[in-house]
């Protein structure tokens, strides 16, 4: 067995190149380009980077601008980047055709931004953010095949 990639502190990291759905591909093939790890954004320049990413059918990505965010935010912000990035990781399941991770991390990420409360949300519409990230919802937005 492959030892898992790990960074100067130990921690699982994995330095393998992602496709566009954020699964990992082999070492030596050429994947998209990736969020740094020491990526940390402001939350405006989260916001933009990830609705520019969710536009590109790219939520894996986006995930992990939203996790970037809930690093370098915050304390009382941590709720709110982390039930994004949940949302953006449930997305991930849906186009990986696992529904029920996708409900599972979908519900854990409207759980977490139901649970931030009223606080300021820098222009974002949670409760438009938490009622369409539901497996219903989402599954009636696609085009029927």
């Amino acid at each position: 067995m492959t030892p898992r990639d790990r960074d100067e502190y130990g921690r699982a990291r994995s330095a393998r190149p992602r496709d566009e759905y954020g699964r990992p591909l082999p070492y030596d093939a050429v994947g998209v380009p990736r969020v740094p790890d020491d990526y940390a954004p402001s939350a405006e320049e989260a916001i933009i980077e990830a609705a520019l990413l969710l536009d590109a059918a790219r939520p894996f990505h986006a995930h992990e601008v939203f996790e970037g965010r809930w690093k370098c935010c915050p304390p009382e912000e941590r709720e709110l980047w982390q039930g994004l990035a949940q949302i953006c990781v449930g997305l991930t399941h849906l186009q990986r055709e696992n529904p029920r991770g996708a409900t599972a991390l979908l519900e854990r990420g409207r759980s977490r931004i139901r649970s931030y409360g009223s606080r300021p949300a820098y222009g974002m519409n949670l409760d438009a953010i938490t009622r369409a990230a539901t497996i219903e919802a989402l599954r009636a937005a696609l085009p029927a095949t």
